[in-house]
């Protein structure tokens, strides 16, 4: 009955639950986090202090519309930089896999390995999905701009594979 009481004043001051977690949202900080990069190396996005940030995380290397996605961010990614971006994809994919997917379409940005998927659960993108009626869970395709600050300024969740660039370049950052 505490249970209960206690997440309808959650609900009631606008704060929603992701498995367990607090959703994120605009205006929050963006949670520190570490993992290893294609090559093996550590990366924090604490890193990255000072610098903004396209954090998106992808379902799986090498399918269809995280090919697109990464191609569009590759091929956009002069204009990317100009406006001071930094680029972070994240999938649950180990280092190889991202090796192999970034040297196969020459994409210009780092590519996070999260196989415990600690990153993807501190950011509420490990979600339950449903494919042909059956349920498993998997990685909810989610971009999250991050300011100079570490601030959350936007949150795609409705991305589109095709012109993401265009997308993050519309951003309320």
């Amino acid at each position: 009955m505490k249970l209960l009481l206690i997440l309808c004043c959650l609900a009631a001051v606008g704060l929603t639950t992701v498995y367990g977690q607090l959703a994120l949202k605009i205006g929050d900080k963006a949670p520190d986090f570490t993992g290893k990069d294609q090559d093996g190396k550590k990366i924090s996005l604490s890193d990255l202090k000072g610098k903004k940030v396209v954090l998106y995380f992808y379902p799986k290397d090498q399918t269809p519309g995280c090919t697109a996605q990464a191609c569009n961010l590759r091929d956009n990614m002069d204009k990317l930089t100009a406006e001071g971006y930094t680029i972070l994809g994240v999938s649950t994919d180990d280092e190889a896999s991202h090796r192999e997917f970034r040297e196969k379409y020459n994409l210009p940005f780092t590519l996070i390995a999260d196989t415990d998927k600690s990153i993807t659960q501190k950011y509420g993108v490990w979600v339950e999905k449903e494919r042909d009626g059956k349920k498993f869970m998997g990685t909810a395709r989610t971009t999250f701009i991050i300011d100079s600050n570490g601030v959350i300024t936007d949150i795609v969740d409705k991305v589109d594979t095709k012109e993401h660039a265009a997308q993050i370049l519309q951003s309320k950052s």
